[in-house]
């Protein structure tokens, strides 16, 4: 899935959001691989264009994916 994180809210929101979960989630950035989880790893992203989420599958995952239906692309 791609999302896009065009805003330092948008950030934010989605950081806490993703912090709730046991899901190990990373977001994707050309050669840059970063946890998802940190808010300092994202900002060191190119926010400019679409980020690739990369979720491990586990019991949360339909329910992180739904949430993720929120920032995509």
């Amino acid at each position: 899935m791609y999302i896009r994180l065009d805003s330092v809210e948008k950030v934010k929101d989605f950081v806490t959001h993703i912090e709730k979960c046991n899901t190990e989630v990373d977001l994707i950035s050309g050669r840059r691989e970063v946890d998802a989880k940190s808010l300092l790893g994202i900002f060191s992203l190119d926010l400019t264009r679409p980020l690739e989420v990369r979720i491990l599958k586990d019991a949360q995952s339909e329910e992180l994916e739904q949430l993720l239906c929120r920032f995509a692309v």
